[in-house]
């Protein structure tokens, strides 16, 4: 008897075997796919603040680095170590080390379709990997200079890996110790890149308890608790840097707090009709195989394989927003990027639930129309967080300064959206102006931040100069951002042009 549609298209399982044999082309293929994705667009958005404090960190001497991360940003240390290597091979534009992120979207893509594969069926593995490279969620962090894809990339094969290990037998002890202490090694460098990685492994233990395994359950509970806690003790350093560095995220409570269905959206969907349509085919997905009984039923294997995706959705955030009210604040819509292949991976199993095949290819263009608006504004000229334009700003002191000129920056607002970034991040248009209120540049310094004085106070630094550059942040108080203009005017100077762009204004004042 043959079996019934469901279980053919959706949950037969694989062979036990290495995950990639017979599959490498393909899975190299989907990674490609989702490279290209993240990659398409990302050098068009201007750099913003957390985007300059990863490569300002990269850009330090490793000596600088490492006294920076004794004092702040401790849990970003793996990935401004690896950034800093990057940048000096292929140097610090957007797209070079936006780059390095849908690299590592890339990898993630084949991860993802490697693992639905494995747990579920090669269709449900191709649907996973295209869906994952499509989520806003993922073509964001694809394009943002940030740990997030990494992370994800490094979280997605050490589950590949775990599965693996539950799912095939060996004869050879030396060959699963390697591997088991493979598995040790990436769940430390997954915290390391990403401290929030530590809420997976309640995930990863359900695995291990509802995965079927091959060969003796318990002897692959006491390997992974090992395993785990091997892991957990190679990542104390940067789990104790936490603790003492934990105000770095403070500022999350003074943000209003974000409701469950805003979260249910945004957190990777991007938008209401896409959220709508993502959530229906994951309760699709449950239906199916959860509440089907009889012959159409999913197997147990199915079972576990959904059951584990769900917690892998629900548990991190959960922790996050229960921790946010009860410990400290921590609860970002960024945090949880990591949970984008198993967003990914239920959804293609809801799609793969449709009949016949013409209804999952619909699904996957509806997928794609309703993520296009979202999307093209990520790669739009202001794509990046709170419209950040220090690029744009960068290009018409350009176009305007001369040499011997003074620049001065509004210091009003927090430093991760100060105008003065645009100097750090653009150096190349600024060449030749005097900074006249710098103290201290950031890469002499133990924090992350140049370290400037109001500029009343350094007034005999602008003795022999007739022209100045003011760059404004209008998310800044009027009074205080006007403090600058007044200086200056007492000084002599009239405003000759201003131009004012999506949030900085530029303003050129001459004796």
């Amino acid at each position: 008897m043959s079996p019934p549609p469901l279980v053919s298209r959706l949950v037969r399982p694989e062979p036990l075997t290495l995950p990639l044999r017979r599959t490498e082309g393909l899975a190299a293929i989907l990674g490609l796919l989702g490279l290209l994705v993240s990659a398409a667009g990302s050098w068009r958005p201007s750099y913003w603040g957390d985007e300059a404090a990863s490569v300002m960190s990269a850009e330090r001497s490793l000596p600088g680095l490492f006294r920076l991360l004794d004092n702040v940003d401790a849990v970003h240390g793996a990935y401004y170590l690896l950034l800093h290597v990057w940048i000096g091979l292929f140097g610090s534009s957007e797209l070079a080390t936006r780059g390095l992120s849908a690299l590592f979207v890339g990898v993630a893509t084949a991860g993802t379709f490697v693992l639905a594969r494995t747990l579920i069926s090669h269709r449900v593995g191709v649907l996973a990997a295209i869906v994952f490279a499509l989520l806003p969620r993922v073509t964001y962090m694809g394009a943002e200079a940030r740990s997030a894809a990494v992370a994800t990339a490094v979280v997605v094969w050490l589950t590949v890996l775990l599965v693996h290990l539950l799912r095939s037998r060996y004869q050879d002890r030396a060959t699963r110790f390697a591997l088991w202490a493979a598995y040790t090694a990436l769940l430390a460098l997954g915290i390391y890149f990403f401290l929030f990685v530590l809420l997976l492994i309640p995930v990863l233990g359900l695995a291990v308890l509802l995965i079927p395994p091959e060969g003796d359950r318990w002897a692959g509970i006491r390997a992974w608790t090992l395993a785990t806690a091997s892991g957990l003790a190679l990542a104390a350093p940067v789990m104790a840097a936490s603790l003492q560095q934990r105000d770095q995220i403070a500022f999350i409570g003074r943000r209003p707090p974000i409701a469950v269905l805003t979260a249910a959206v945004h957190q990777w969907f991007g938008n209401v009709p896409l959220a709508v349509l993502a959530w229906g085919l994951i309760l699709l997905a449950v239906v199916m195989v959860f509440a089907v009984r009889g012959r159409r039923a999913a197997p147990t294997a199915t079972r576990a394989a959904l059951a584990v995706m769900l917690a892998w959705l629900i548990v991190p955030s959960a922790a996050l927003l229960i921790g946010t009210h009860l410990i400290t604040p921590m609860y970002s819509l960024r945090y949880l990027s990591v949970g984008t292949p198993a967003a990914a991976i239920a959804i293609a199993m809801g799609i793969a639930c449709l009949r016949p095949l013409w209804p999952q290819a619909a699904a996957l263009g509806l997928i794609t129309a309703l993520m296009l608006p979202t999307y093209l504004d990520q790669r739009g000229e202001f794509g990046k967080n709170y419209g950040s334009d220090l690029r744009q700003a960068s290009e018409v002191v350009r176009a305007g300064a001369q040499p011997g000129d003074a620049v001065v920056f509004d210091e009003s607002v927090r430093p991760s959206r100060k105008p003065r970034l645009a100097l750090r991040l653009y150096p190349a248009a600024f060449e030749g102006l005097r900074d006249v209120t710098l103290a201290v540049p950031f890469d002499a310094t133990n924090d992350l931040w140049d370290v400037a004085v109001p500029l009343e106070q350094v007034t005999d630094r602008l003795t022999d100069t007739n022209r100045v550059w003011v760059l404004q942040n209008q998310a800044s108080g009027e009074n205080r951002r006007g403090d600058n203009i007044r200086t200056l005017q007492q000084l002599g100077f009239t405003v000759a042009e201003s131009t004012m762009l999506n949030r900085t204004q530029i303003i050129e004042m001459t004796r």
